[in-house]
C-alpha cells in the first residue's frame, strides 16, 4: 500500500527575517511528501484522491497591501513596530525599482541541494522554459534533498509568498506540496528559500522518471512564474 506522510506546522505569532523573509503570523501548513512510496515491488503508481487536494487555511486572511510610503509612515512612534519595519524594508537598503521591469518578483533559479554534493541549479530567466522539462535532475533513491528557489523582489514589499509544486508520474498525480515562503522587502540583493527536507523514495518501482509543475504565487494569488520541470529517482547519482 502507498505510505502516505504529511507534516503540519503550528500556528505562531512571531517576527523575524533572513532566509525565510519577514512575517508576523505564519499560519498552520501541511507540507505533503511523496504519496508514492511503496512497500512492495509489484505495485503501480496510485493517484492522489480527489478529496486530498490543499486548501486554504480556514480562518486566514491575507494582510491588505499596503505601499511602501504606507509603511513607512506607519505609527511612527511606536517602537517595536519601527524595529520590524526597518527588518521588512531591508535593514535601510535602498529600493530597488528597475525602471525597464515593472515585475515585483523575479525568479531567477531552483536548485536541488542534498549534502554536500555541489548544488544543481536550472536557470530561470530564460526566454523559453519550455526546454527545462527535457533536462531532468538526477536524484538518488532514499537520500534527503531539499529544493531551493532563489529571486529577486522589486518595487514594492511582497507578502505571503508561497511555492506550490505538483508532481506526476505516468500521468498520474503522485504529490502535490504547498509551502509559505514568506515576505521579502524590494532590494537589489537576491533572496533565497529552503524548502523542508524530503526523503526520495527508493525501490524498483519507485524509481523512473517524474514530472514537476511548479507555481510561484502570494497571497492574492498573483502568479509570478509557473514552469514544468523534471526528475529522475535512479539507484545511484549516474
Amino acid at each position: 500500500m502507498p505510505i502516505s506522510h504529511t507534516a503540519s506546522l503550528p500556528a505562531a505569532i512571531y517576527l523575524t527575517s533572513g532566509d525565510r523573509g519577514v512575517e508576523f503570523l505564519t499560519v498552520s501548513i501541511t507540507v505533503s511528501t511523496f504519496h508514492y512510496i511503496t512497500k512492495m515491488a509489484d505495485e503501480e503508481p496510485q493517484a492522489i484522491a480527489e478529496g486530498e487536494e490543499e486548501e486554504e487555511t480556514p480562518g486566514y486572511k491575507a494582510p491588505a497591501l499596503k505601499s511602501l510610503d504606507e509603511i513607512k509612515t506607519l505609527d511612527a512612534d511606536d517602537p517595536s513596530l519601527n524595529t520590524y519595519k526597518n527588518a521588512l524594508l531591508g535593514g535601510g537598503q535602498d529600493v530597488y525599482a528597475p525602471a525597464d521591469d515593472p515585475a515585483r518578483v523575479r525568479v531567477l533559479k531552483l536548485a536541488l541541494v542534498v549534502g554536500d554534493r555541489a548544488d544543481v541549479e536550472l536557470d530561470l530567466t530564460g526566454a523559453d522554459l519550455s526546454t527545462l522539462k527535457d533536462k531532468p535532475f538526477t536524484i538518488k533513491e532514499g537520500v534527503e534533498y531539499r529544493m531551493k528557489i532563489i529571486f529577486r523582489c522589486q518595487h514594492e514589499i511582497v507578502t505571503g509568498l508561497k511555492y506550490v509544486q505538483t508532481t506526476t508520474r505516468k500521468g498520474i498525480k503522485v504529490d502535490k506540496s504547498k509551502v509559505m515562503v514568506g515576505s521579502y522587502p524590494p532590494v537589489k540583493t537576491e533572496h533565497s528559500y529552503m524548502t523542508p527536507p524530503e526523503e526520495a523514495p527508493s525501490g524498483m518501482i519507485a524509481r523512473g522518471h517524474y514530472k514537476v509543475h511548479s507555481l510561484f504565487t502570494d497571497d492574492d494569488k498573483n502568479i509570478y512564474l509557473e514552469w514544468d520541470w523534471a526528475f529522475d529517482i535512479k539507484k545511484d547519482w549516474e
